[in-house]
């Protein structure tokens, strides 16, 4: 899957992920400090699911009737080291492949997802 992982996420998750066969741009290697306008533009531009621990892209995704975002994956969890971080992203990405058009949150035991809205298309 081609995600967007903002820069909160651990550097381990990054390669965790990569190592399992997904592209992954890191804001934190490409455009460290960006606002997360700027994220969620670069996600919708790129076609790749945004993943963050960051809360607010949840009411940025569903306030920007302007975007159309492939997805947001929001992890919710507390973690207590960064390698229980990078086995969940790994265990939640291989566990499904409907992130696309979601907006999901990501739990220790579960999975919500809620559809993303779409911009009306122009006639």
């Amino acid at each position: 899957m081609d995600i967007l992982a903002d820069e909160n996420l651990p550097r381990v998750v990054i390669e965790a992920l990569r190592a399992a066969g997904h592209d992954v741009v890191w804001v934190r290697e490409q455009f460290p400090g960006a606002t997360d306008n700027d994220v969620m533009n670069y996600a919708q531009i790129q076609g790749r699911v945004l993943m963050t621990f960051d809360k607010d892209f949840g009411n940025l995704a569903f306030r920007s009737v302007e975007r159309d975002l492939p997805g947001v994956i929001l992890f919710r969890t507390a973690m207590h080291a960064p390698n229980e971080a990078a086995a969940l992203a790994c265990s939640a990405l291989s566990s499904r492949n409907d992130w696309v058009g979601h907006f999901s949150v990501v739990e220790s035991d579960r999975v919500r997802m809620t559809p993303l809205p779409r911009r009306p298309r122009q006639s």
